[in-house]
């Protein structure tokens, strides 16, 4: 991934709303939400929804498949992933293993 487009990523995330949005969609998994469910569950009035599902859409966070009349937005787990790795590639002298917390451990410090 290329530093402007880990920007253009993270910039997206960077306004309360989007983020709702994207960690809603997060524990949708696959399955994804309608607009009117997300609507629903974050109390976004239609056009604020809009903006910013066009927004997440557009970092590449987003992406929407119609199935009926309706449209389903989900994760784009690729760019997610790639996200993730951008910024863990030089984490702890190349070990990124190092920097994820244990599932053992309360708290562990990084490096």
């Amino acid at each position: 991934m290329k530093i402007s487009t880990a920007v253009e990523t993270l910039a997206a995330l960077a306004q309360e709303n989007r983020l709702s949005v994207f960690r809603l969609l997060v524990k949708a998994g696959d399955s994804g939400l309608g607009a009117g469910e997300i609507s629903e569950a974050l109390n976004l009035g239609k056009s604020t929804l809009s903006f910013h599902l066009k927004e997440l859409s557009h970092a590449g966070l987003v992406h929407s498949e119609r199935n009926g009349r309706h449209i389903i937005y989900s994760l784009s787990k690729g760019r997610i992933q790639d996200l993730l790795q951008f910024l863990t590639e030089d984490c702890c002298q190349g070990r990124p293993d190092l920097c994820l917390p244990s599932k053992n451990k309360e708290k562990e410090v990084c490096c």
